[in-house]
């Protein structure tokens, strides 16, 4: 998220004073690309590792804060949500052995992590989206207790005029609103930094978009979001609605979202980003800054340019250009922000390598890209390996389609290779991450087909929650046999930990597909509903799916068997029969308080609230569920 220290929000005052400085900074770096400056003839290579915490039920643990104390380790950070971290390792030079020791290093910085997590009670999980992540877990009481969040949520939601609204389908179909940006915490990505010249960063900034949709296609680790199956890389989907500042009133013009693949290739230079990012997007946060970059010039200093660094972090490109400092002298980098954290360290820096091989590869066969193919192409590349995975279709420079994996098998893996041995890396290291790339695509298994079968195997068996707690569980303890993908087995349901962990509270095992009808409705329709579904309970909403009333089987007997209504009781409407004001409960109850509740009112049902809005229904079958579960528990201890 950038420097912390940028927490204020902008007054018209401040905004012209900020977007003075930003412009200042530009025009800056402008003239130290001309004047030479920019660091050449030196390739780095460096990593951002983002993780999730969680606690033993597998659910997302509010413990960051503590987590980072007992760490203590300067290459932690905090992240938008209390259930996030971030480290940050270490930039290497791009040859040799680099890539081993950025795996070691990777395995350091998670040790590290879960051995403070440990003592906060938590762990720690590498994967894209936790599966057990609900809507209830975003509220702004898991916002990480920095200024500089609260404010980038203000001006986030002040910009947007209402509700966040999330659309996705995949195999399934989510339509939810929340109130806040804290759905981005959803997101955990491994971030990978690839330093460029400032002459050569056109072509290769070109190439690295180019290149994203193959990457990302064989690097998914995400296709669920709130137990939907969606897209193969839903982190793309999720990030991209999460921070996006446009009104859907405005659907006649043509507005960019802030997370964005890009709309052209670069022609020249570096600028150009930066001049398009500033155009379309105001300033959203102000930060102290009191350099005057070419001051710092003239005295022989190496300016800063903090204001600039800042604005362009609150726009967020799949592949960033960033400015920074290696010891004193500015550099100019690429930063791959496509790739989700997980499986595990290894497949992480397997990706990792597939990326920089293919970026020295294509570089040395192709001078300017962006004169050989529509720019189109690759972002259509980039959704449809987003959507699709490993079985998305690309269209490559030849003009022909492919299938994802024919492509990297049979042209791209072996051009990685090709490059990476340019560059200079240890053939071992090739081997050891290509080979690793190269089995995952064999047998067909990203961390999202992995999840997906998982998912698939235990159909039918225990609750969705039991379901995606096994799923975290199952990850969690196959990243720590460290292992790649590929050779993972699937996950089991008695890896879900039992019933003391999946069904503390009513979310866990409510009913969700529900069957309800509206007041104006037959009763007719509600007797048949009963008996094509077999279910003994119907909600009553109106049209904004608010609770109205329920239609218990008994009490539909109770009204048919007094021939209420006389003649035909068909043309009964649902309102004269139902029980208006039902019993409710919340999500977020524990399980015992829903027990108490329709044990004192002597009722079979309770339908699930939130915010006035039916989203599911608990009834006695399900407890009969708990307690059987409970007593199996009892006899196998």
């Amino acid at each position: 998220m950038g420097d912390q220290t940028a927490n204020r929000d902008l007054s018209g005052e401040d905004l012209r004073a900020f977007m003075k400085r930003v412009l200042t900074d530009l025009r800056a770096l402008e003239q130290m690309i001309a004047a030479g400056m920019i660091e050449r003839g030196v390739r780095r290579v460096g990593a951002e590792q983002e993780m999730f915490l969680v606690d033993g039920a597998m659910r997302p643990a509010m413990r960051a804060l503590d987590v980072l104390r007992e760490v203590d380790d300067p290459r932690f950070t905090t992240e938008i949500g209390l259930f996030n971290l971030e480290a940050n390792l270490d930039p290497r030079i791009f040859g040799g052995d680099c890539l081993s020791p950025l795996e070691a290093q990777l395995d350091d910085v998670l040790a590290a992590a879960r051995r403070a997590a440990g003592a906060c009670q938590t762990d720690v999980v590498l994967t894209g989206i936790l599966p057990t992540i609900r809507k209830s877990d975003l509220g702004l009481d898991a916002m990480t207790p920095i200024e500089r969040y609260f404010a980038l949520n203000r001006a986030m939601s002040r910009m947007r005029g209402g509700a966040y609204e999330f659309r996705i389908k995949g195999i399934d179909e989510l339509i939810v609103n929340h109130d806040s940006v804290m759905v981005e915490a959803c997101n955990a990505s491994f971030q990978v930094h690839f330093q460029v010249g400032a002459e050569e960063f056109a072509n290769l900034y070109n190439i690295a978009q180019f290149i994203t949709g193959p990457i990302l296609a064989v690097a998914a680790n995400s296709p669920l979001l709130f137990g939907r199956r969606l897209w193969r890389e839903t982190r793309i989907a999720v990030f991209r609605q999460s921070v996006d500042t446009r009104s859907t009133n405005q659907h006649l013009r043509e507005r960019s979202p802030r997370v964005t693949f890009g709309r052209s290739w670069v022609r020249n230079s570096v600028i150009e980003l930066f001049q398009e990012d500033i155009s379309r997007f105001r300033a959203l946060l102000g930060v102290e800054d009191d350099e005057d970059p070419f001051a710092s010039l003239e005295r022989g200093q190496t300016p800063r340019l903090k204001s600039l660094r800042l604005h362009n972090g609150t726009v967020y490109r799949w592949n960033r250009a960033c400015y920074g400092l290696t010891d004193g002298k500015p550099h100019l980098r690429i930063e791959n922000r496509v790739l989700p954290a997980g499986p595990t360290p290894i497949d992480q820096v397997a990706n990792a390598a597939l990326w920089f091989g293919m970026i020295s590869a294509m570089a040395a066969e192709h001078e300017d890209l962006a004169g050989e193919v529509e720019f189109d192409v690759a972002k259509g590349n980039f959704f449809a390996a987003a959507q699709h995975g490993l079985a998305a279709q690309f269209t490559w420079l030849d003009g022909k389609v492919y299938p994802a994996r024919e492509l990297l098998l049979e042209r791209l893996i072996p051009d990685a290779r090709q490059g990476l041995a340019t560059a200079g890396i240890d053939q071992a290291d090739i081997d050891r991450y290509l080979g690793i790339i190269e089995r995952r695509v064999e047998a067909g298994v990203t961390g999202a087909d992995w999840l997906l079968g998982s998912l698939g195997s235990m159909k039918d068996k225990g609750t969705a929650g039991e379901r995606l707690n096994a799923l975290t569980a199952a990850t969690l303890a196959r990243q720590k046999e460290g292992r790649p993908i590929a050779e993972w087995e699937p996950a089991r349901l008695e890896e879900a930990g039992g019933w003391k962990f999946n069904y503390l509270r009513v979310e866990q095992f409510m009913v969700t597909d529900l069957f309800t009808v509206q007041e104006d409705e037959l009763i007719d329709l509600v007797a048949n509903l009963m008996e094509w579904e077999r279910i003994r309970h119907v909600p009553v909403e109106d049209p904004q799916h608010r609770l109205v009333g329920l239609v218990s089987y008994r009490n539909l007997l109770r009204v048919l068997a007094q021939g209420r209504g006389g003649g035909d009781q068909s043309t009964i409407a649902v309102s004269e029969v139902m029980k208006k004001d039902p019993v409710t409960v919340a999500p977020e109850a524990n399980t015992l308080e829903a027990i108490a509740l329709m044990r004192r009112h002597k009722i079979g049902c309770l339908p699930v609230v939130k915010d006035g809005r039916l989203v599911g229904l608990v009834t006695d079958h399900e407890f009969m569920d708990i307690a059987a579960e409970l007593l199996e528990q009892k006899l196998r201890e």
